[in-house]
């Protein structure tokens, strides 16, 4: 197998890894303030948006240093460790408490900024200018199965219950972290491209970070890595204040409010809905299957084929948008005000229009879609504008995105449904300009490269 076809199989073992690891993390998040609204448990009193807010600000914060600790341990160490600790907090819902289940979320906050610097670092150097677009439509796309297999086990496990019982429970989270444990150990098959030659003033953490075991052994041994190390948090700092990052902010800002929205809040929401009938639980694994499909159609169209790039991101983005948008104004109609905050027993507010399984299950597609919209088009442009500081890059990203999403968790516990979609209306559409502004400097730089070379 030649170096290209190397770095190819490379990116298809992460996508798997992360299939693996998210199929058991985002049907957890998806379905966790349902369990613990059915749980009749003196010692746990935990809220699943507290928990998702406490993972994501910690998150954010752990961002800005994730850079060192890849650099230090190496990508591969760094993946498989972080991978279990997602797992390990999705193991707390077998049995949990309150103490567990937030010391969990602490932990899988740190575990999550770690895990995704790391795959930033992986997809960078397994990838040129020419293949980056196709890697991160692989990538995404292997990802977001997550949200259908996931998904289909809670609709299966759960179809006809009107409320999930303690048995029912365990099963279910017992068999997501043997799934998320799998995840973990496929990291291992990662092996280090046949052709890595950076330029000598390149301070890439991974470009200096082999990709096997023994190797990451000896790179602990050179000298410098401390500082090495401390380089990276520094540029992750200096680049959070760049144009380019700037312009950026405000997209992967609404990636993160949206985020919470399709992963935490919506599924409870049709939970919520007793016009939907006995089956509101197990729609919930429906409405994720339905994500998933949208996130898999985004990620082939417009990240594997490529074919618009001929045309630039911007009408991906905006295609994003116009999808996001027709999407809020469904469940507006659709799902009932206060059906985020409802109790076990469910909603029974009037809508605006007759609630309908249907519209619902669209509105998740919609979702899917508009999200890989965003994020493949984000991952391509940050790959590429910040390549020879794509740890940095990818932490600052993160860093970002998860703050908000952090944000939004925590405003989920607090705010109607119809201010939580105008906050997403407002971030949407400002996010979309200034992509469009991204998008215009990233054509007019490389532009002004190539005129350079070519005199």
């Amino acid at each position: 197998m030649g170096p290209e076809g190397k770095k190819l199989l490379n990116i298809i073992v992460l996508g798997f890894g992360f299939m693996f690891i998210f199929t058991a993390f985002q049907t957890c998040g998806n379905i966790e303030q349902t369990v613990i609204k059915s749980m009749n448990s003196t010692e746990f009193s935990g809220s699943g948006y507290t928990s998702m807010a406490i993972i994501y600000g910690v998150f954010s914060a752990s961002n800005l240093v994730a850079p060192s600790v890849v650099t230090l341990i190496g990508p591969q160490i760094s993946m498989f460790v972080s991978g279990l600790l997602y797992s390990g907090y999705i193991a707390m819902f077998i049995c949990p408490y309150n103490w567990s289940f937030y010391t969990a979320s602490v932990l899988v906050g740190i575990g999550a900024a770690v895990l995704w610097t790391a795959q930033g670092n992986v997809l960078a150097i397994n990838s040129t200018d020419t293949t980056i677009g196709r890697n991160s439509g692989i990538f995404w796309a292997l990802l977001q199965f997550s949200l259908f297999f996931g998904n289909l086990y809670i609709y299966l496990s759960w179809h006809g219950h009107d409320h999930i019982k303690d048995v029912d429970r365990r099963t279910v989270f017992i068999t997501l972290t043997v799934i998320s444990l799998v995840g973990c150990f496929l990291f291992f098959l990662i092996r280090k491209p046949d052709s890595i030659a950076p330029p000598p003033e390149t301070t890439e953490p991974l470009l200096q970070t082999d990709m096997t075991d023994s190797n990451s052994t000896a790179v602990l041994s050179r000298p410098g890595l401390c500082s090495q190390a401390l380089e990276a948090f520094v540029k992750a700092c200096k680049l959070i204040v760049t144009k380019e990052m700037l312009l950026l902010s405000l997209s992967i800002a609404y990636t993160g409010l949206e985020l919470t929205f399709y992963s935490g809040v919506y599924g409870t929401c049709i939970g919520a809905m007793t016009a939907f009938g006995s089956d509101a639980k197990s729609l919930i694994g429906i409405s994720g299957i339905f994500i998933g499909i949208g996130e898999i159609l985004g990620g082939g169209m417009f990240g594997i084929l490529n074919k618009c790039n001929r045309y630039g991101r911007n009408p991906v983005v905006l295609l994003g948008l116009i999808t996001h948008f027709v999407a809020f104004f469904l469940i507006f109609l659709n799902i009932a005000s206060d059906a985020p905050q409802a109790p076990e027993a469910g909603t029974q507010m009037q809508t605006y229009m007759t609630p309908s399984i249907g519209v619902a299950l669209l509105c998740s597609f919609l979702l899917g879609l508009g999200d890989s919209c965003f994020n493949t088009q984000l991952l391509s442009i940050v790959g590429l504008m910040f390549r020879d500081n794509s740890a940095p890059a990818f932490a600052v990203f993160k860093f970002i995105q998860s703050i908000t999403a952090a944000v939004a968790f925590f405003y989920s516990n607090l705010l109607l449904l119809h201010w939580q979609l105008l906050i997403l209306v407002v971030f949407g559409f400002a996010g979309t300009v200034s992509f469009f502004v991204a998008e215009w400097v990233s054509e007019a730089s490389r532009r002004e490269a190539t005129d350079y070379d070519s005199i």
